[in-house]
């Protein structure tokens, strides 16, 4: 079932900071965030749910977040989980403006996820960092067009 959208609205919670009011908005993950074109993976992954059939999906902010997470810092799926409970950056990456002390999800939630997404659109994760770069000029389309890879043979 298509997931429901997590409330972020404006209304403050009186005893919850809000993580703009704390942290240093130049982190690179703070930044990071608002360059992500979330949006568009709520539209390109909306078509793998069935919005009749089974309990509602996670977010999808959520989950694009973590996976994000998840391969920058070489994390498995229960690690990953472990540190973004620790970590507010991650939170506040992932979509969340006020801390969270408990896992959003289980772990076997992001292994049953790449699974109904599958790897063709999991590709588009990787075309939106790349994409950033290129606009900021982080990298060129030149050094894009060689592929360098490493083996080691025993």
């Amino acid at each position: 079932m298509k997931h429901k959208p997590r409330s972020n609205a404006s209304q403050l919670d009186l005893f919850q900071t809000q993580f703009d009011q704390l942290w240093n908005l130049r982190h690179p993950l703070c930044v990071l965030r608002g360059k992500i074109d979330w949006k568009r993976f709520d539209v390109e992954f909306a078509g793998c749910y069935c919005p009749e059939i089974g309990a509602p999906g996670k977010d999808i902010r959520l989950l694009v977040g973590l996976h994000y997470l998840k391969h920058t810092f070489n994390e498995s799926d229960e690690s990953l989980l472990d540190r973004w409970v620790e970590n507010p950056y991650w939170q506040y990456f992932c979509g969340f403006d006020t801390m969270q002390h408990e896992v959003p999800l289980h772990s076997t939630s992001l292994t049953k996820w790449r699974q109904l997404v599958g790897a063709d659109k999991l590709v588009m994760l990787l075309e939106e960092t790349v994409s950033i770069a290129v606009s900021d000029k982080l990298i060129t389309k030149a050094e894009l067009a060689q592929v360098n890879v490493g083996t080691t043979v025993r």
